[in-house]
């Protein structure tokens, strides 16, 4: 179980320090007034620090050098 999550970790660990955040976009209603609707897309950026994908990318490589076989 500790391989399975270290190798998770490092897969984290190497698109946080890769890609440095996710972005993702929403819909929201803008009007709605009987059957005439509007909407407005919004993005989000969800931002990942580096560090963060070092200190995993660290503790996988931890857990799968450590874990039983």
């Amino acid at each position: 179980m500790s391989k399975v999550m270290g190798v998770i970790l490092i897969v984290l660990g190497l698109i946080g320090i890769g890609w440095g955040g996710f972005t993702y976009t929403t819909e929201k209603k803008v009007i709605d007034i009987g059957p005439i609707e509007a909407t407005q897309k919004e993005d989000h950026t969800f931002p990942l620090p580096p560090v963060a994908g070092v200190i995993a990318l660290i503790g996988g490589i931890a857990l799968v050098a450590t874990g039983k076989h």
